[in-house]
């Protein structure tokens, strides 16, 4: 489990935030989505070292970068006056960095950070690299989207507000009981099941290109297993009933989620965000007169 484990959250720290990054703010967070992979590289090599101080260096080095990223959070929910759901999702991505690092820093040291487990604390990285950051911002840019649509839109705030408010109760769950974290489980699930759908049925048939429909057509139909997943394992944690065991879930629930959900989705915002900016540079007579995707993409949540 370790390997698999160390393979996905490498793919989130080096790509996978950075690209996100890009989404959230092109123009304020370019730089530092540029300059995250080298930020994120003793994160990553940390990983493959034995625990002990020099990988609790590199570890805390990662830790450092992850909580000046989550300090531009509260930034971007006081810009405007009142927090929009996308907002609000979008600081959640921000902050969970911070949180998979500082579980990161305690599992590399060998301490057990609040009673947890070190098996815990490590799967509490890739958690908060792809539930955490990668939920949260693909809600708040499915938000931001189709929110404004009368026949959407409610869904869509319930997503944004549901995918940060879901992985906070999980988040508090491990410090309650199992039952609390599986009311996590429930919210969260419900949450990406609707991202799920409106990526299906708004995001997909929006866009002409094939390869960015099949990128979202992928990501929406993983979501549907790995959340069934997820609710399996926590019913099973609460009542005791034959669930998966931790190891079949990173390799189910953590594989499905980092390649069939996070990346492709990260692929194909990339490429919406791409063909919006190429659409806006060009002169207005050349423009198609097909402008679903370029008028209701946007992202910068």
């Amino acid at each position: 489990m370790t390997v698999l484990v160390n393979v996905i959250v490498t793919l989130g720290m080096l790509y996978v935030v950075p690209a996100g990054l890009r989404l959230i703010d092109p123009a304020r967070l370019l730089r530092t989505a540029r300059l995250w992979p080298l930020a994120a590289a003793p994160g990553a090599l940390c990983l493959w070292l034995p625990r002990g101080l020099p990988a609790t260096a590199l570890a805390s080095l990662y830790a450092a970068a992850c909580l000046a990223l989550a300090a531009r959070a509260p930034l971007r929910l006081l810009r405007p006056r009142s927090p929009s759901p996308p907002a609000i999702a979008v600081a959640t991505a921000l902050v969970s960095p911070s949180i998979a690092a500082t579980a990161l820093v305690a599992e590399r040291a060998g301490y057990r950070l609040f009673g947890f487990d070190l098996d815990i604390l490590a799967l509490t990285v890739p958690h908060f690299h792809f539930a955490g950051f990668t939920a949260a911002l693909v809600a708040g840019l499915v938000c931001r989207a189709v929110g404004g649509r009368a026949e959407t839109g409610g869904l869509a705030r319930w997503a944004a507000y549901s995918v940060p408010a879901g992985t906070l109760l999980v988040l508090l769950g491990y410090f309650v009981d199992d039952w609390a974290e599986l009311l996590g489980a429930v919210v969260l699930t419900g949450g990406m099941w609707s991202v799920a759908l409106l990526t299906w049925r708004e995001i997909r048939p929006a866009t002409g290109d094939r390869t960015t429909r099949t990128l979202l057509a992928t990501s929406a139909a993983v979501l549907v297993a790995t959340m069934l997943l997820a609710l399996w394992w926590a019913v099973g944690e609460a009542t005791g009933i034959t669930h998966p065991t931790l190891t079949w879930m990173a390799a189910t629930h953590g594989l499905g989620n980092a390649l069939g959900f996070a990346l492709c989705s990260v692929l194909a915002w990339r490429r919406l965000a791409a063909d919006t900016r190429a659409a806006d540079t060009r002169p207005a007579d050349a423009r198609t007169t097909d402008t679903r995707t370029t008028d209701r993409v946007e992202t910068s949540p």
